[in-house]
């Protein structure tokens, strides 16, 4: 979809159709919808004034102008309550609007920045939100499907603007979320896309692809290379694999950059069948998710080479199946990461932290700034803060922590901060080597994250966004399938350091 910003005045646009908003009680409409009223002889005042249209979130009513304007239809688009007002309900709203245009077959929308004026938000973030929502809001995975009679995507979004001191605001910020969205969509691809087709080869294809259009550097470590590398715990988890394992190292190194190195890794695990852990047989297709965090640092590099932004950005993404074959690891098996650390192997089934282990070794070599890996790790997160509502978060350091929640806090990709006591280290303490690879089922989020703490010694972070790498069912911008979470949390974080250091 083409997203286009216009200074002028919505009522005169020559979209097919026009979207426009009122908040939950208000009595008469002004702005660009009290224009587009007047033009239609108080259509919209009546709705309010006999009840019909209350301005409740996503409430929707569409009037058909018969000439009184360009635009064959219009939408009118409730935004709730005012003291409720966010930027994450912009992107709620214009998901809906765009989508109802769609179901109305239009082909060319135009809209008022949700927002942008007595929404009281920033003109660029009442922009980005809007066209996130509207972009986000049409996403479908169907490139498997047979051709079928259903609506298309409307061709064009029109970001329409009347004050001209707002516009050059207003199109940074559209062109923000399209970029954003880029890496959204491709991390939902990723995620959706069958597991005998996102096999760890597709991984590495596509972080090629990034490399070879933003001209970014790439590496891809096969068996024998992680073999040299003393990678033992990622290659523990391959040892059963069908397809061959890929260390996928990404890497944007601009010419001129002195913000320091920041290091982002996305646990790969292309399909879990939990190996000789065997998992249940119900709902194991899901298991085609847990790549859901090397997804997530692949989408977000490739915003950041189309931003091309100052800082120095490092992506690693081990990237392996985990099988039950007759070669794969086995429980009580002893291993060793490549610092050198032993690892008692309690379940197969913990493999992502052991993929994670050495990845989070080999980040070291960047003397990074900071370092944060995504993963769907463990599904006693998803019982600790539940599905789809926030993921949790480790940290070893206040600074970086908190630079992530205010990322959080904007893109509505939610962290539950979490606690890295020294319980949890003394629970995976082992008889037999250094540590285990599991503390059981009792504290299993906290477990899983002092296991990763073992492997670093710089600023770091741990995020577990098992329940939230796969929605059941279409809410908002977010469709049934992979969400790409991560994506815009990344995004925004690197965006923020980029301003702060400079």
């Amino acid at each position: 979809m083409n997203v286009i910003v216009e200074q002028g005045s919505i009522e005169k646009t020559t979209a097919d159709t026009m979207i426009v908003n009122l908040f939950e009680g208000t009595p008469e409409p002004g702005g660009a919808t009290g224009a587009v009223d007047q033009a239609l002889h108080g259509a919209i005042r009546e709705l309010i004034s006999n009840g019909d249209f209350k301005g409740k979130q996503k409430e929707m009513v569409v009037l058909y102008p018969r000439g009184a304007l360009p635009a064959k239809r219009v939408i009118l688009l409730g935004l709730g309550k005012r003291e409720k007002f966010d930027v994450e309900v912009i992107r709620q709203v214009a998901s809906a609007g765009i989508r109802r245009a769609r179901e109305l077959n239009a082909q060319s929308v135009a809209t008022v920045v949700h927002g942008g004026g007595e929404g009281g938000v920033s003109p660029e973030l009442a922009a980005q939100a809007t066209v996130e929502g509207s972009i986000l809001g049409l996403y479908r995975y169907d490139a498997l499907q047979n051709a079928e009679e259903r609506p298309k995507d409307p061709q064009e979004l029109r970001l329409v603007e009347f004050a001209t001191e707002k516009i050059e605001s207003v199109r940074q910020g559209a062109q923000l979320a399209e970029r954003i969205c880029q890496g959204v969509q491709l991390a939902r691809d990723l995620v959706n896309m069958p597991p005998n087709m996102a096999t760890p080869k597709k991984m590495a294809e596509v972080a090629a692809q990034i490399a070879d259009d933003h001209h970014m550097n790439v590496f891809v470590g096969d068996r024998q290379w992680a073999e040299s590398q003393k990678m033992g715990a990622f290659l523990a988890v391959a040892k059963g694999a069908g397809e061959e394992p890929q260390f996928i190292v990404l890497e944007h190194a601009p010419s001129q950059s002195n913000l320091g190195t920041l290091v982002i890794i996305g646990k790969g695990i292309t399909f879990d069948t939990g190996g000789i852990s065997l998992k249940p047989g119900e709902k194991m297709e899901e298991m085609k998710c847990d790549m859901a965090g090397a997804a997530a640092v692949l989408g977000a590099m490739k915003v950041v080479g189309l931003l091309n932004l100052p800082l120095h950005v490092v992506c690693l993404a081990p990237c392996t199946e985990n099988m039950p074959d007759a070669s794969a690891y086995h429980p009580a098996d002893v291993i060793f990461a490549s610092n050198g650390k032993s690892i008692e192997i309690i379940s197969t089934d913990a493999e992502g932290r052991l993929i994670l282990a050495d990845a989070l070794v080999y980040a070291h070599r960047y003397q990074p700034k900071a370092v944060v890996n995504l993963a769907t790790l463990t599904g006693a997160c998803v019982i600790a803060l539940g599905a789809n509502v926030a993921a949790g978060l480790f940290s070893n350091d206040d600074a970086l922590r908190q630079k992530l929640l205010d990322s959080a806090e904007i893109t509505h990709e939610r962290l539950w901060p979490l606690p890295l006591y020294e319980d949890y280290s003394r629970k995976i303490k082992s008889d037999v080597a250094d540590i285990k690879n599991s503390g059981g089922r009792n504290g299993g989020v906290g477990t899983s994250a002092a296991f990763l703490k073992e492997f670093v010694s710089y600023p770091w972070a741990h995020i577990d966004m098992a329940g939230m790498a796969l929605s059941d069912k279409d809410e908002g911008y977010i469709q049934k399938g992979g969400t790409g979470f991560g994506v815009r949390l990344l995004v925004q974080l690197l965006l923020n350091w980029t301003k702060s250091a400079s």
